[in-house]
């Protein structure tokens, strides 16, 4: 059953070019959203003007390999590894459903393109499958336990806004495509039904984009690397450096800190590690 390629059974009744044609059209979607809600949010001009203030108040000039060694850095830790997530529940559900969703992309691209009519290799219909397992597994271990105004604000798990478009619909695209898949390997008839709302799922996730925080995944890299550089250069947008907090003089200048934090105080004190960690 999950070696089976869906998108091959589909063809029998649906044209394979109007299938591609649909993938096309969603990819188009993407980019076209992406573009306009930079647009509209002014996204990259804010982090123009942003890179432009830190350049006026930078300490230190960042050399080329240096630059390359923080985006090598943002890259393995912020993007591959979801390093900024503190809580590790949150972050396991991230990195599940980021591969997941990504591997689920992949291998739809490939089923529906290099193999429209035909049976797949079973290894590339199986990683169809578990790329949507993988979703499910981590969006619903989300949904239900982790998101912050459930877990840390005891609003109910059926609590929807605006921001959770992305999410319910991404949930709704795998779950309805993986239900359909096996209904139509199996015969039944109801699979017509959940193939719609796997059409209709993947219609709201990709052509959302401007009302969901699906462009969020583009931009998120891009302030990752913005973060590291304003450390790196000294800028540190214009906030004064905290310094270290057993200096006898910064003591001297801030009588409080050995007064409230002791004459060895650690850096900032405990802050939100004095209680279960369910912030964000």
């Amino acid at each position: 059953m999950f070696t089976s390629n869906p998108f091959a059974e589909l063809s029998a009744s649906i044209s394979p070019e109007l299938i591609q044609g649909y993938v096309i059209l969603m990819f188009i979607l993407v980019v076209g959203g992406t573009i306009i809600d930079v647009i509209h949010k002014k996204s990259a001009k804010y982090f123009f003007e942003n890179a432009k203030k830190a350049e006026a108040s930078r300490e230190r000039e960042v050399g080329g390999g240096e630059k390359i060694g923080i985006a090598v850095k943002t890259i393995a830790e912020d993007v591959l590894t979801s390093g900024e997530f503190c809580n590790p529940r949150r972050r396991v559900s991230h990195l599940f459903t980021m591969y997941g969703f990504i591997l689920f992309v992949i291998t739809t691209v490939a089923l529906v393109f290099a193999y429209p009519n035909r049976e797949a290799p079973g290894i590339v219909a199986q990683l169809w499958h578990l790329g949507a397992l993988s979703v499910c597994f981590g969006g619903y271990w989300f949904w239900f336990f982790i998101r912050v105004d459930v877990a840390a604000e005891g609003n109910p798990w059926y609590r929807i806004v605006k921001a959770d478009l992305f999410i319910l619909s991404l949930l709704g695209t795998t779950t309805f495509g993986l239900i359909w898949s096996v209904l139509q390997a199996s015969g039944n008839g109801a699979s017509t039904l959940f193939l719609i709302l796997f059409i209709g799922a993947s219609l709201v996730l990709f052509g959302g984009v401007l009302w969901s925080k699906f462009a969020h995944m583009f931009f998120k890299p891009a302030a990752a690397f913005q973060k590291r550089m304003i450390k790196a250069d000294g800028s540190r947008e214009n906030l004064p450096e905290i310094g270290d907090l057993t200096d006898p003089e910064l003591q001297k200048k801030f009588p409080d800190i050995p007064q409230y934090m002791g004459a060895n105080p650690p850096n900032m004190g405990l802050g939100i590690k004095r209680e279960s960690p369910k912030h964000y």
